[in-house]
């Protein structure tokens, strides 16, 4: 049974999903892994109330020359990535152009990384419950990569939640991870932003305040 109600922020929608998440709730094993920008408001409401750890998870999308919008694929940090094999044959791309695609996405996200991690090493993932989370999915591109990433770091189990998605790119998702969870999953689902009364962009400056803020009330919270 899916929610129909729209959300009224990240935060909103973040809170909402942390109640179909109760059975993860303050256990040291469990890790809110936000996919930035727009997860990490969602992320950091989902990690307060189940009182576990938040960090990031940095993707980007491979998109086509001359058509960004659309996706050939998606790499994550540290170089992990997947490629859309029906779109790079449709469009008939060679794999040197997808190469220097995902070269130069690799560099923006080292230099994210430098950003947001000014003061947050990454957290282990290897032996973690990862519960992955994004602000809503709609091809599913850069969760696979995610999803791919978390693998290849030896995660224990892997969830991924988000508050909305295309029926279609949950479906593809669901078939990669332990648990899926979706709140809505509305037909026709046009775009992820449409289900929010408020989907403004989420800035470099929020992501490293709502980071700096997890980690505070984490340490605010060990026994002493």
């Amino acid at each position: 049974m899916y929610e129909t109600e729209r959300f009224k922020n990240r935060m909103d929608a973040g809170a909402r999903l942390a109640q179909r998440l109760g059975a993860y709730a303050g256990r040291p094993d469990v890790l809110v892994l936000a996919l930035p920008r727009g997860g990490v408001p969602v992320g950091f409401a989902v990690a307060q109330a189940l009182d576990v750890q938040l960090d990031i998870l940095l993707v980007r999308k491979l998109g086509v020359p001359g058509n960004a919008e659309l996706a050939m694929g998606a790499i994550a940090s540290g170089g992990v990535y997947v490629l859309q094999a029906d779109v790079l044959k449709q469009l008939d791309i060679p794999m040197e152009i997808v190469e220097a695609t995902a070269q130069r996405k690799l560099e923006e996200l080292a230099q994210r990384e430098k950003l947001y991690r000014a003061s947050h090493p990454a957290a282990q993932l290897e032996g973690r419950v990862v519960i992955i989370v994004d602000d809503g999915l709609a091809t599913g591109s850069t969760m696979l990569v995610a999803i791919k990433a978390a693998r290849e770091a030896k995660a224990a189990r892997i969830i991924v939640a988000v508050p909305v998605a295309a029926s279609e790119g949950i479906r593809q998702i669901e078939s990669q991870v332990d648990e899926a969870i979706c709140l809505m999953t509305p037909e026709p689902f046009y775009a992820v932003g449409l289900w929010y009364d408020d989907f403004g962009q989420t800035s470099d400056d929020e992501v490293v305040e709502l980071l700096d803020k997890a980690a505070n009330l984490r340490a605010q919270h060990k026994p002493a």
